[in-house]
């Protein structure tokens, strides 16, 4: 009985330790160390307050026309190619056993418990895109590019 404890005990340990290993802050950005990618820690429109470790400010809502200015913006002001996510990265930064928002605090503080959008089309209703909700951490197909949800930017560099 006490080795299978002592084995479920590592075994939850390994668990433990793969899933907090998934990111690494680094200011107003988070590396996703499984995937790759590094994501702006704030939604559009709040910015990084260093001294606070959180981001500030209000979350701007946008349509996709107003998205390509905020891109073209971020790549200006922070360098980078920054760009709206795929729903499958959206999709990584879902964290189940979070409380709502369902995103983990830690690397995406404030971050409002909402749909965001991505920028993958409905392959079945190209004019609607998929959307990540963080408040449910479920994903849908129904909003259209003139609808205004939040944005995380990311980049693959």
């Amino acid at each position: 009985m006490y080795k299978y404890f002592i084995s479920f005990l590592v075994f939850s340990i390994y668990l433990a330790t793969q899933a907090s290993a998934q990111f690494m802050a680094r200011e107003n950005t988070v590396k996703d160390l499984q995937a790759g990618t590094t994501w702006l820690r704030c939604s559009v429109g709040q910015a990084w307050d260093p001294a606070l470790d959180t981001c500030t400010g209000d979350v701007v809502k946008l349509d996709h026309a107003q998205i390509k200015y905020a891109i073209s913006e971020a790549k200006r002001q922070l360098g980078g190619n920054w760009r709206l996510p795929t729903r499958q990265e959206l999709e990584s930064l879902v964290c189940e056993e979070c409380p709502a928002p369902k995103i983990n605090s830690k690397y995406f503080p404030n971050i409002s418990p909402e749909a965001y959008w991505s920028g993958d089309k409905n392959a079945l209703n190209p004019k609607t895109y998929w959307s990540v909700n963080f408040m449910t951490g479920h994903s849908y197909s129904r909003f259209f590019p003139y609808q205004f949800l939040p944005v995380l930017l990311v980049s693959a560099e």
